[in-house]
Formats: structure tokens, C-alpha cells, sequence
């Protein structure tokens, strides 16, 4: 059995209590995931074009407010 599949047992045997938190908490690490791959992004300048083009957008006029 792979690690995946044990995962999964184990999570779908969990009480109501015990899922809750864990769902907290791997809320809470993906979160914390996704930050950190947004930051590589950023610090490699991966979103760089994107941000160009955000900005050209809005001295251009064509943003709206919110």
C-alpha cells in the first residue's frame, strides 16, 4: 500500500472531531504551501510580465474601481 492510500484510510476513519481539525490544519499547510511557492514566484520574477501588464492596464484606464 502506498503512503497515499494509508493517508486516506486513515483520514476517512477520523470522527467527526478529528476531521474538523484536521481540516484546520491542512487548511492552515496549504495555505502555507501556496505562500511560499507565490514567493519563489516572485523572488524568480515569474509574475513579473503579469504585474507589467496589470499596471499598463491601469495607466491605460482600463481598470474599474471596486
Amino acid at each position: 500500500m502506498n503512503t497515499l492510500q494509508e493517508i486516506e484510510r486513515a483520514v476517512s476513519q477520523l470522527s467527526p472531531e478529528e476531521l474538523a481539525a484536521f481540516r484546520a490544519w491542512f487548511a492552515e499547510f496549504d495555505a502555507a504551501v501556496w505562500d511560499q511557492q507565490f514567493e519563489a514566484d516572485v523572488v524568480a520574477g515569474r509574475l513579473d510580465a503579469l504585474a507589467e501588464k496589470a499596471l499598463q492596464d491601469l495607466r491605460e484606464g482600463r481598470c474599474t474601481d471596486l
